[in-house]
């Protein structure tokens, strides 16, 4: 004998289909489908930072609010993990209220029992199995890509930081483009920073396979609070900008291919983060960093004894030119992830961060006479 179906059941197997479907899918595009955004995830991640970034935004000391930030994207993994499975629990639950004589509260519990292999509340209806070992199969399928999916993560992590801090000793921390060229200038190794822009070159590629793949990375902080990987990409495009406006003699194609490859992984990113920006602006349109701002760098550069074919005046359109590629959305990302404040790097949240930046250190022992 069929039971009789109220507009309460329908209503209810309706929407348990849509919550399965819809959070299977948002399963596939985080964990399985390359590239693919998941708007759940994506708001997610949203509601877990909100309050963090609430309570951080009036802290006077940065290192604090890194400290509080640096739980943001670890936890938006856990607390994304735990909604699938809530959602699953959701609407197996009223699949199975749908066609039962159940009410909604048992068939919650025994889809819960079921999804979470606990096994605590069985049924011997035959038309109820078919939905319990469906729950069964979801909640280790889940798990199970939510375990693989952190050694792909924590790899593409690791990676990231390794490059950011060997570039400690090169750029300064926070990291600054006019620091990385200074201080090759001063021991002589300016023929050395071929290796470095192919290198970054390379970083920069990974990072934008990696991070457009898993958004969550981006949010992912180094562990010492004065590094970040977009500051440290920010400073390694501007060194190679700086080199190309005012060196023309000197070899361009590597730190070219640094700032091609640079902007092209930033333009990636804000596509993944819903950044907009012009795709194709204008090289003598003016940019945000003022000129003051840039001789400030090149008196950095001439106190270290940096080779300059160019004069500053002469310098500033050329180099204005290759930094309208990435300046806007570096400053975009640079606030959304609130990356530690560095020269060159646009405003951050907070009243006395943003108009205080950290400026680069050398400290070097003095010399005693014997």
């Amino acid at each position: 004998m069929v039971p009789d179906v109220n507009a309460a059941q329908v209503v209810a197997c309706a929407l348990g289909a849509f919550i399965i479907i819809g959070t299977a899918s948002s399963v596939l595009r985080n964990l399985v489908v390359p590239r693919a955004r998941s708007g759940l995830a994506r708001w997610i991640g949203k509601t877990v930072r909100a309050p963090l970034i609430a309570v951080t935004r009036r802290m006077p000391s940065y290192d604090s609010r890194d400290r509080i930030l640096s739980f943001a994207a670890p936890l938006t993994v856990l607390v994304t993990l735990i909604v699938w499975l809530i959602l699953f629990i959701l609407g197996y639950g009223l699949l199975l209220f749908s066609i039962s004589s159940l009410g909604l509260g048992s068939s919650i519990r025994e889809a819960a029992s079921s999804l979470l292999t606990l096994g605590f509340v069985t049924t011997s209806r035959g038309q109820l199995s078919a939905l319990d070992f469906a729950a069964a199969i979801t909640g280790p399928l889940v798990i199970g890509l939510q375990v693989g999916y952190l050694p792909a993560l924590y790899g593409a992590y690791n990676r990231r930081e390794s490059e950011v801090t060997m570039l400690d000793s090169r750029a300064g921390e926070p990291s600054w483009g006019p620091e990385i060229l200074a201080r090759h200038a001063s021991i002589s190794s300016l023929d050395n920073l071929a290796d470095l822009y192919r290198g970054w070159e390379r970083w920069a590629a990974d990072v934008s396979e990696s991070h457009a793949n898993y958004p969550v990375l981006i949010y992912f902080r180094s562990q010492a609070p004065s590094r970040n990987w977009l500051v440290a990409l920010l400073s390694v495009m501007d060194s190679a900008a700086l080199m190309l406006s005012l060196n023309p003699s000197r070899p361009q194609g590597e730190p070219r291919m640094a700032v091609r490859m640079g902007f092209v992984c930033m333009r990636d990113l804000a596509r993944t983060m819903n950044i907009p920006y012009d795709p194709d602006p204008d090289p003598d349109s003016d940019i945000q960093l003022t000129y003051d701002e840039f001789l400030d760098g090149i008196r950095r550069l001439g106190e270290s004894g940096f080779p300059m074919e160019r004069t500053p005046d002469d310098a500033w359109p050329e180099f204005k030119g290759w930094r309208i590629n990435y300046e806007e959305i570096a400053y975009a990302l640079a606030w959304r992830i609130d990356a530690v404040p560095a020269l060159w790097s646009g405003p951050r949240r907070g009243p006395e961060v943003s108009l205080a930046p950290k400026t680069p250190t050398d400290r070097r022992p003095s010399r005693r006479p014997k």
